[in-house]
């Protein structure tokens, strides 16, 4: 069984802003050892500085995910600072919006790197660690469209679509060996961070998140449960078990749904000029933040996650039910 919170050593990635930060907030609050890595050097600093005010203690590591020589340093100096690592975090992302033919071969090798390679590494950098100790739970953060792929965001679809295959291939691994390891991925629908001004646009617009959408704190809540409470998968927003859900039931007809009237392009577009910066291939400037700009804070925990998500067996109860009854249903519209 893991280490209870405050017991824990934790290595994030991105956690200088948005979902990576607050988690990291949330592990300091509960008095966890947090190692950040990211490469905004200030914001990391300024992370670092919160968790030590909350109680916790903090290692910032400026680091790039997409080079590997970076996340073998960030593995070896949390262990030489904390002595272990109980939980490593796998958050770190950019995206790009545009049709795969607007973008550059460039542009979509970058994306890929920093979100599934960046990944691997990650692992990679882990894992004997994890060995030796005998003990240890991976956490990657795929997304809704790790399931289920929406246009204008090809490259950032297909790394999450990879995190999910990498982190299950790598969970059957582990469980065939009896290592004690866990593996965890989480599946958030959209949320209200700082992604969308850091991501390159072409949509001659900034771009935003799709309705609903959810506070990063939700998502900070399921990732320091599944550091407690390891689980196969943890669906963030009901928006995003729905979803799936639907791609599930029929992919054709998911399709023809998020092109009625262009709602998945139309979605994604605000009215307002993009103004030309992201951190695709350099890092965001300043002291860094949580959220961004398209939530009302009405959202800030996910009902669905709390009930469901984190407690599998009553979801599948309820999958069960709602299927026993489609099926009476049908049977009483025949007769």
């Amino acid at each position: 069984m893991p280490r209870p919170i405050n017991e824990q050593v934790v290595v994030i990635t991105g956690a200088s802003s948005g979902i990576g930060r607050e988690t990291a907030l949330e592990f300091g609050r509960r008095g966890a050892s947090v190692v950040l890595a990211a490469r905004n050097e200030e914001a990391l600093n300024n992370v670092a500085k919160e968790i030590e005010a909350l109680g916790g203690r903090a290692l910032p590591v400026v680091t790039d995910v997409s080079v590997w020589e970076d996340v073998q340093r960030l593995a070896d100096q949390a262990v030489v600072r904390f002595g272990r690592i109980d939980t490593w975090v796998n958050n770190a992302a950019v995206s790009t919006y545009g049709s795969v033919e607007e973008l550059t071969v460039d542009e979509i090798e970058r994306v890929l790197n920093v979100n599934l390679l960046g990944q691997v590494y990650g692992v990679k950098a882990a894992l004997p660690y994890f060995r030796k100790q005998e003990q240890g739970s991976f956490i990657n953060v795929s997304s809704e469209v790790g399931e289920r792929a929406i246009p204008l965001q090809a490259p950032y679809c297909a790394s999450k679509h990879g995190v999910k295959g990498f982190s299950e291939a790598l969970r059957m691994e582990l469980q065939h060996e009896q290592s004690g390891i866990n593996v965890t991925l989480i599946l958030p629908a959209s949320i209200n961070t700082p992604f969308f001004d850091h991501a390159r646009s072409k949509l001659g617009a900034k771009p935003k998140p799709p309705p609903p959408v959810y506070e990063p704190e939700a998502v900070a809540e399921a990732i320091v449960y599944a550091a407690e409470h390891p689980l196969r998968d943890i669906y963030v927003g009901g928006a995003s078990k729905m979803m799936t859900l639907m791609q599930r039931v029929s992919p054709s007809l998911t399709d023809r749904f998020m092109l009625m009237r262009g709602t998945a392009f139309e979605q994604q577009k605000t009215d307002e000029p993009d103004d030309g910066e992201d951190n695709l291939f350099v890092p965001s400037r300043g002291p860094g933040s949580v959220k961004g700009e398209f939530g009302d804070g009405s959202q800030p925990q996910s009902l669905y996650t709390r009930t469901v998500g984190f407690h599998p067996n009553l979801g599948r109860a309820l999958a069960v039910a709602t299927l026993v009854g489609a099926v009476a249903l049908g049977r009483r519209i025949g007769r």
